[in-house]
């Protein structure tokens, strides 16, 4: 395989990412996708173009990006919010806009997303450019809520319709109504919105949407996504580009070409993808875990694999990436790999990921001086967990691959800071500055 010049269709990265965001609860199994599916259908029928179509449809399927705790997803599930809560409603929008535009081409994606819960009374009280696309997403993250997945779709459409049009010329704005009122009249919308077909439906809207991508832009992608997986927490900020780097410094030490070492690093700031299906109330436990929560936390690896899965194109990256709790003597999760069945990949990704691990702090306990941190990783190899050459060659390089990690780690915890601060104020804007 080609590893410089990959023709992936840019539908499939994200599908990836809004499958796992939608693992956190059951309720919100497949929200993202069906607001996707929705928004695409309303900006269709009031004859946006081509392009802001795709937009919008890229739009709904990482417009609760910024969502970083159960608490505020569930949150938003609530038709009118609780109280109407504006804190809410508003912080999640500007949080997943400060994170997406972190990548050039999400950058029309992240305008969307920032404001994606305004109501249509509001905008005059914001001193800043609404798009029509927000106003979309916004009709159609509500007609979701208000769909009951437990009963029968067709039955519940009058009533759906209803409810929005109370809200017309206040939380929505009134193309939209009209538009959505047009395409409810069909049985197959409301089939195609609460099918198993949804994956397929996407991907064939957005067919015309493949990007050709070099491993240089896969990389930028990547470092996207382990934000949104770990910025969720202060102690999981910096886990995967820890990880991602000194994963990348062993494998250039092992003699991996260059091309190679930049798989290496993608898989690393992958490898913790399935976390996003972790609520970070576990993440953050100071006390020790149920035999629940740490079931919980098992299945993480299971996800990376699956979701990562998704995109045949990268089938080497997700083996290195989903692999990393295996134990060569078949101990390890989820899949009880042994010995050769473990590629050195999936064995330096291992050792990269205990050795961030435990050179951090967590909430239970601080991070380990070098002398301890080296002793665990010894143990692990004398209980045939880790690769013995592998942590071998961590020993003999410690304070090279260690710098690069710390400086990694710290360039990260300064962006994590400075998006925690922009969380709370938004420039120009009068209703989220007076929050």
């Amino acid at each position: 395989m080609n590893f410089n010049t990959l023709t992936v269709p840019l539908i499939d990265f994200i599908l990836c990412l809004s499958s796992t965001m939608d693992l956190i609860s059951p309720e919100l199994v497949n929200h993202h996708k069906r607001v996707a599916y929705m928004a695409y259908r309303i900006a269709e029928e009031l004859g946006l173009s081509d392009q802001e179509q795709i937009t919008i449809l890229f739009a709904g399927l990482l417009h609760d990006t910024g969502a970083l705790y159960l608490e505020e997803k569930e949150e938003a599930l609530q038709f009118d919010f609780e109280n109407d809560n504006q804190k809410i409603r508003y912080r999640h929008g500007y949080v997943g806009y400060l994170l997406l535009r972190s990548y050039g081409p999400f950058a029309e994606i992240a305008k969307l997303v920032k404001y994606h819960h305004v109501y249509w009374n509001e905008v005059t009280m914001i001193n800043d450019e609404i798009p029509l696309g927000c106003h979309i997403l916004h009709l159609a993250d509500r007609i979701d809520v208000l769909i009951n997945p437990r009963k029968e779709i067709l039955g519940q459409v009058k009533e759906i319709i209803k409810r929005i049009e109370q809200e017309k010329n206040k939380m929505f704005a009134p193309q939209g109504v009209e538009a959505f009122k047009n395409i409810a009249i069909k049985e197959s919308f409301w089939m195609d919105v609460t099918s198993n077909f949804i994956n397929s439906l996407l991907a064939q809207k957005a067919s015309l949407m493949h990007v050709s991508l070099d491993i240089k832009e896969i990389s930028k992608l990547a470092e996207l996504f382990y934000k949104i997986i770990d910025f969720r927490s202060t102690y999981t900020a910096t886990h995967s580009i820890g990880v991602a780097a000194s994963a990348e410094a062993l494998a250039k030490y092992y003699g991996y070409k260059e091309k190679e070492c930049q798989m290496m690093r993608i898989a690393g700031l992958l490898h913790d993808m399935g976390k996003l299906a972790v609520p970070t109330e576990i993440l953050e436990k100071p006390a020790g875990l149920s035999e629940h929560e740490i079931n919980i936390i098992k299945s993480h690896a299971y996800y990376s694999c699956r979701i990562l899965g998704m995109i045949k194109e990268l089938n080497i990256i997700t083996e290195w990436a989903a692999y990393h709790h295996e134990h060569l003597d078949g101990s390890g999760y989820p899949f009880h790999l042994k010995g050769d069945n473990i590629s050195l990949g999936s064995r330096i990704m291992a050792v990269a990921d205990v050795f961030t691990a435990v050179t951090e702090d967590r909430p239970y306990r601080k991070a380990m001086k070098s002398q301890e941190a080296v002793g665990v990783l010894e143990e692990m190899v004398r209980r045939n967990h880790l690769d013995k050459g592998v942590v071998s060659l961590l020993k003999q390089n410690f304070d090279d691959i260690n710098s690069l990690r710390i400086m990694a780690q710290t360039e990260s915890y300064k962006e994590y800071l400075l998006m925690g601060q922009k969380n709370s104020i938004s420039k120009g804007n009068k209703l989220i500055n007076n929050l």
